[in-house]
Formats: structure tokens, sequence, C-alpha cells
């Protein structure tokens, strides 16, 4: 059974994405990073695509997807590693990935979220 790897680094969880995905893998996908999120308090899911060379509307859908369910959850959605002929065809299948923003790699993807910081401005906000 495949499974994707999901670490926690800081605030935020890095999935690298180097299978061929598939619906019961993206399902799993989707419900091991939720339930990440909420036990880890994740500000942050940064998603590394740079080794897929080939993106469908399938990828597409499942990215969308991921990014609204963390949005829900009150944390960020960043595609990092996003070649350019994947975006191409990205927009091509008209496939705008709404609520998912993008980086280059991954440390450019962690300073858009503050993924690196020990703690969580919303939460300092809750307590005042």
């Amino acid at each position: 059974m495949d499974t994707i790897p999901i670490l926690k680094i800081g605030n935020a969880l890095l999935v690298t994405i180097q299978v061929d995905m598939h619906d019961e893998l993206a399902t799993r996908l989707q419900d091991d990073l939720t339930n990440k999120i909420v036990a880890h308090r994740t500000r942050g899911v940064l998603i590394d695509i740079s080794a897929l060379e080939i993106v469908d509307s399938f990828i597409g859908r499942m990215l969308a997807n991921i990014a609204s369910v963390s949005r829900l959850l009150d944390a960020d959605t960043v595609v990092v590693g996003m070649r350019p002929e994947v975006a191409i065809t990205l927009v091509e299948l008209g496939l705008g990935l709404p609520g998912v923003k993008t980086a280059l790699n991954a440390e450019r993807g962690l300073a858009l979220i503050g993924g690196v910081s020990g703690h969580r401005d919303r939460d300092d906000a809750d307590h005042d």
C-alpha cells in the first residue's frame, strides 16, 4: 500500500509527491493531512511537486481539494517546485488552483506561511 510521507517542519507540514497519484492514495493523503493539521495545529501545508513531470486534471483537483480543506482548518496551502511545463498544463486545463499559493521552493513557501517560527501568531491574538 503506497503512502505519501508527511513531515512536520515548525508550524508547517511538508508533503512531497513523488509517486503517481490515484483516487485511493489522494483520499488517504487528504485524510492524513486533515488529521495532522488538527493534531499539530498546523499553520500551513507545503506540497512539493518538483518530482512530477506531468500534472493532469486529477492532480489539479486534488491540490485544490487539499487547499480547501486546509483553509477550513485555518491552514494555508503552498505548492512548491512547480515546473514551467506543469504550470502551462494547468492553465491549459483551466485549473487556476483557487486558494493555493505557489512558491519556487520550500524555503520561500515556508516564508509565505511563517512556518519556521515556534509559535502561531493567530493563536497569540486569541489569548490576549
